[in-house]
């Protein structure tokens, strides 16, 4: 039994009575039962990819005290799940018992899991039970097949070869890939989606082994391509597909003259292509450049302004008893330095033709 059951507490407590008679009496304790839990464990499924607080299960306690002490609250016990707390997985609504997610699971990362379960009531001093719960996680078909071989080269072109001494049943290659998931949602089977000559080729449902259908012929085409689609058992079905060239020849410089030039000539019309764009859009930045660069600079010229250059006169007094008038003219030129340029004139008049300088200087202006 879960109940365990134990010899309740007493307490004596002695009375006199009206005939002076000790009286004993032995009161029972009311707290006696611990919280009763139905099992010990329990398994509980959520799929992978859940919304965060998704309910996965319920623990359910019962207690056959009354009052506090049946009232019963629920905790998840601190334990370790891939290295951190379960609290960062898992949570417990204390009232109901409830568990729920805190994340979303990765089946590839974590399949299952184990937490413990606490059921505690509200005596003094509180009793408890527990109980251990398995979290599995289930795999849902989020992941498409892989391709391994034959490996994709990008642009480049790998042929395999058969020769046309082929028998039927000839095995050209194989096709290898993988699924992640598991159970149905990671078995695999192989179909032939497209091909030059479907005739020729056939490719096996579970194992991905290309063979020949037939007798190969002088009339078959040296290049065949195959596409094979790998398609997984889950619902709904992922696939992935994989190209594969098959030369048919019996000497592999043929096979390099036929598979090569398409590479080379498809590689070249993609790079030659790409140079003429580049070159286009170069030309038309320089000339838009260019014709910025001239309107800017007759701009420039038009704003600037030519102006008279401002003079003043001046009079000297020589020994001789003539004057010189004298014209300066400041100028300033590129460097910013100020410049004098002297028009040095020497007249010769009398006191009595001082009226006439004003005129004299009015020609120099």
């Amino acid at each position: 039994s879960d109940v365990k059951y134990a010899k309740p507490p007493t307490e004596s407590i002695i009375s006199l009575d009206s005939s002076g008679t000790h009286a004993r009496t032995h009161a029972q304790m009311e707290k006696t039962c611990k919280d009763h839990v139905e099992r010990h464990s329990y398994t509980a499924y959520v799929m992978e990819n859940n919304s965060p607080g998704v309910s996965i299960f319920a623990v359910t306690a019962t207690d056959r005290d009354s009052g506090n002490n049946a009232r019963i609250s629920y905790f998840l016990e601190d334990l370790s799940v891939n290295g951190v707390s379960a609290s960062s997985y898992i949570s417990v609504n204390a009232d109901s018992g409830e568990i729920l997610a805190i994340r979303s699971f990765d089946f590839e990362q974590t399949k299952e899991f184990n937490i413990r379960v606490k059921a505690q009531d509200g005596g003094n001093p509180p009793l408890s039970g527990n109980v251990s719960v398995r979290i599995i996680i289930q795999d849902q078909n989020d992941n498409a097949p892989q391709i391994l071989y034959p490996v994709q080269t990008g642009g480049s072109v790998v042929a395999e070869m058969v020769p046309r001494s082929a028998e039927v049943g000839y095995l050209v290659t194989k096709v290898v890939a993988v699924d992640v998931d598991s159970g149905q949602n990671a078995w695999l089977s192989y179909k032939l989606q497209k091909a030059t000559d479907r005739a020729l080729f056939e490719v096996g449902l579970q194992n991905g082994e290309i063979r020949t259908v037939r007798q190969v012929t002088d009339k078959d085409a040296v290049k065949q391509k195959l596409t094979v689609i790998v398609e997984d058992n889950g619902q709904p079905s992922r696939s992935a597909t994989v190209n594969i060239n098959v030369a048919v020849a019996d000497t592999f410089p043929e096979v390099l003259s036929e598979f090569t030039d398409f590479t080379h000539d498809k590689e070249l019309n993609d790079n030659l292509t790409f140079y003429l764009v580049l070159a286009l859009a170069v030309v038309s930045f320089l000339f838009i450049v260019s014709i910025i660069a001239i309107l800017t600079t007759d701009s420039r010229r038009s704003d600037v302004k030519y102006a008279r250059p401002p003079t003043e006169s001046i009079i000297s007094l020589e020994s001789s008893g003539s004057q010189t008038l004298t014209h300066a003219r400041m100028e300033k030129d590129n460097d910013l330095h100020d410049q004098y340029n002297l028009s040095m004139l020497t007249l010769q008049y009398r006191l009595q033709s001082c009226a006439n300088i004003k005129g004299i200087n009015e020609v120099f202006v």
